[in-house]
């Protein structure tokens, strides 16, 4: 059974807003639960997703084209996670724990990038 919610009007902006949505969604290939396999407890991730928000939003960018809150169904049952974007995925790296190798590793690889 599927559930239906019917609106007897439209309001178009609406409809555009959710268009780009599922686009900007579309683009996002990286779990936060992902990185739970690489170490990260469920607490680690969720600060550094908190963190990568706000960086997002203080540098500018339209956080909801990088970060969309879902549930994901893991053996431990239903879970809240987040859909993230390549740059999403970089922002949380950068700001979770650095005790995780996995961390530690991508944030020393930035800056050797950044600096050749």
């Amino acid at each position: 059974m599927e559930l239906s919610i019917y609106t007897g009007v439209y309001d178009i902006t609406d409809t555009v807003q959710n268009f780009m949505n599922v686009y900007y969604a579309t683009h996002m290939n990286y779990l936060a639960s992902d990185l739970l396999k690489k170490g990260l407890s469920p607490e680690q991730i969720n600060k550094a997703v908190t963190i990568a928000i706000k960086v997002a939003n203080t540098s500018g960018i339209e956080a909801h084209k990088h970060f969309l809150p879902v549930y994901s169904g893991l053996r431990e049952g239903i879970i809240q996670d987040c859909k993230l974007s390549h740059l999403g995925y970089g922002l949380v790296l950068l700001n979770a724990d650095p005790s995780a190798t996995v961390v530690s590793e991508f944030q020393v690889d930035v800056l050797k990038s950044f600096i050749k």
